[in-house]
C-alpha cells in the first residue's frame, strides 16, 4: 500500500539508538546510514527514513499523525513498547488489545524523543 514513511528527525545521533531498539523488537534492519539519517526495511518494500527535513528547517512532529509497524506478535508489540521507554521515548497507549478497532487488534503506542508519535500492532491472537 505504500513505498515509505520518512520522518524527520532533528538530532539524528541522539534518536538512532531509538530506532535501532524499536526497530529490532520487529525484525526491522535497518539497509541504508548517512551521517544524518537512516533507513529501515528494504530497498524495494515498505520502508521508513529517519533524518533532517529536506527544506532545512527544523522538523517538526504532526498533531494527529503517526505511523504503525506491523508487529509478528503481541509479545514483539509488548518488546516495542519496553525498548522505545528504555530508549528516551514516552508512552502513548499501553500494550492491551483495543476491540473497538476488532477483536484481535493488540498495539501499543509510543512518541520518539523529538515526538514522532508510533504504534506496533498485531492483528492476530498469537501471543
Amino acid at each position: 500500500m505504500f513505498s515509505h514513511i520518512t520522518l524527520g528527525i532533528n538530532d539524528f545521533a541522539a534518536v538512532e539508538p531509538f530506532y535501532d531498539a524499536i526497530m529490532k523488537t520487529l525484525d526491522i534492519e535497518p539497509f541504508l546510514r548517512h551521517e544524518t539519517g537512516k533507513a529501515y526495511g528494504t530497498a524495494t518494500g515498505p520502508k521508513l527514513f529517519i533524518g533532517p527535513a529536506f527544506d532545512g528547517q527544523p522538523a517538526q512532529a504532526g498533531n494527529g499523525n503517526h505511523a504503525a509497524f506491523l508487529a509478528p506478535s503481541r509479545t514483539a508489540v509488548n518488546a516495542f513498547h519496553a525498548a522505545a521507554l528504555a530508549h528516551g521515548g514516552s508512552d502513548e497507549g499501553a500494550p492491551g488489545l483495543r476491540p473497538h478497532y476488532h477483536p484481535n487488534y493488540y498495539g501499543a503506542y509510543v512518541r520518539d524523543p523529538e515526538g514522532n508519535k508510533l504504534q506496533a500492532v498485531c492483528h492476530s491472537a498469537r501471543k
